[in-house]
């Protein structure tokens, strides 16, 4: 087996929001885990609330820190998260800095989405198309949760309107305000590299006509779910993946904030159908083997 992306410490995989390990078969980091474990790294997929604030899952995923230093002997892990996966590492990093190496935003809202702000403003939670879309966000949720098969710890609790809260602007920046670690100083700008001995990177993608609309994104329903709602879009028109902007997304040393990725192919989904010349199972495998040449 090559060793190439064998990491000191195990690279811990944080699912955003209504994520899951695996559905039946069908797994939320669709290639990435086996691409990363061929090449010699301790991976393990976790699951936190599917819906519910950052700061909750946050503290569900530092019990699963623990769970999995105790399991494997390791002194840290390296957490990768994806959307409020990255929120939720980062809230874990920040309270338990002794217990993280380094923290991987992956299209992460690190200053909100301005897709929560359009249905916060459309949708209200006290207006009967609120009422609706929570109705709809809790059976779809009831439904992954009968499907799931990755996951046999307790019961996660839920919460949609803390979830909501969470990704939106004003939420994330009173996130921010108590876990600025990792942050740029400038709009657009990189963040420190290492805050309280944790390494923090980023990475992200954006729609783009002739790439992203073609491929296999084609047969994809996801795509055209991020096109439309990447209408919704005003700071960052034309600069998000549909769902996260391009520079809200910055967190460290951003590795890149530009590739033919929409918010759902930048972690291979869905069933790797990706959009012209995109390879997102390479980027975690390239990451990998930054974080092992940073001896991390």
């Amino acid at each position: 087996m090559s060793q190439q992306c064998a990491t000191r410490y195990p690279l811990v995989l944080v699912p955003g929001m209504l994520g899951f390990i695996r559905l039946v078969l069908y797994p939320y980091w669709y290639g990435i885990v086996s691409a990363l474990r061929r090449r010699g790294a301790v991976v393990v997929a976790v699951k936190v609330s599917p819906l519910h604030s950052s700061e909750v899952r946050g503290e569900q995923l530092l019990v699963q820190i623990q769970d999995i230093l105790r399991q494997t002997g390791a002194g840290k892990v390296n957490l990768i998260g994806h959307s409020q996966g990255a929120l939720t590492a980062r809230y874990a990093a920040a309270r338990r800095p002794d217990l993280v190496a380094s923290v991987t935003s992956v299209a992460g809202p690190n200053h909100g989405s301005e897709l929560a702000d359009y249905l916060r403003i459309h949708y209200p939670s006290d207006r009967a198309k609120g009422r609706l879309l929570k109705a709809l966000l809790w059976l779809i949720n009831a439904l992954m949760n009968l499907l799931e098969t990755g996951y046999r710890g307790p019961k996660l609790p839920v919460d949609i309107q803390a979830s909501h809260e969470s990704l939106t602007t004003t939420g994330v920046a009173l996130f921010n305000e108590h876990y600025p670690q990792g942050l740029p100083d400038t709009w657009g700008g990189q963040g420190p590299e290492e805050v309280d001995g944790v390494r923090y990177y980023s990475w992200s993608g954006i729609l783009q006509p002739g790439r992203t609309d073609r491929g296999r994104n084609l047969f994809d329903g996801t795509n055209r779910s991020c096109r439309l709602f990447a209408r919704t879009f005003v700071r960052e028109a034309g600069q998000c993946d549909g769902m996260v902007g391009r520079f809200s997304s910055h967190l460290g040393t951003v590795i890149g904030d530009d590739y033919p990725l929409d918010h759902f192919d930048i972690v291979n989904q869905s069933l790797g159908l990706v959009g012209r010349g995109a390879e997102p199972v390479r980027l975690f495998v390239e990451h990998a083997q930054r974080l092992k040449a940073a001896g991390v």
